[in-house]
């Protein structure tokens, strides 16, 4: 009386109707790669070179906001002085920025 009959499906579209289902999924995934991997992966790369690029006597800003300037430089680690006579240990990869030649002095 309220339960309808049911009736078995249909293999209507075979193949390409079960395809035609995940092509919504697969276009969110390619979507996805554009709008947010592949920019960050662009990101990382430029950062990385940047990184790599650092020499004794450029200008930085570190993760925390400090500004100094590089006076030794290793392999994971660099100098910065950030006053006449103060040095801070850092990581390389806590440099974000690299600054202008000169731009600590204008400040």
């Amino acid at each position: 009386m309220f339960i309808s009959n049911a009736y078995a499906a249909t293999a209507a579209g075979g193949v390409l109707g079960n395809l035609t289902q995940f092509v919504p999924i697969i276009l969110m995934f390619v979507v996805l790669y554009f709008l947010m991997i592949r920019p960050q992966m662009k990101r990382q790369k430029e950062h990385k070179a940047m990184i790599e690029a650092v020499t004794r006597g450029d200008e930085v800003v570190t993760a925390g906001g400090v500004l100094g300037k590089i006076t030794k430089v290793s392999d994971v680690y660099l100098s910065l002085e950030v006053q006449d006579g103060t040095e801070i240990v850092i990581q390389k990869s806590a440099v974000t920025t690299l600054l202008p030649k000169g731009t600590i002095k204008s400040l």
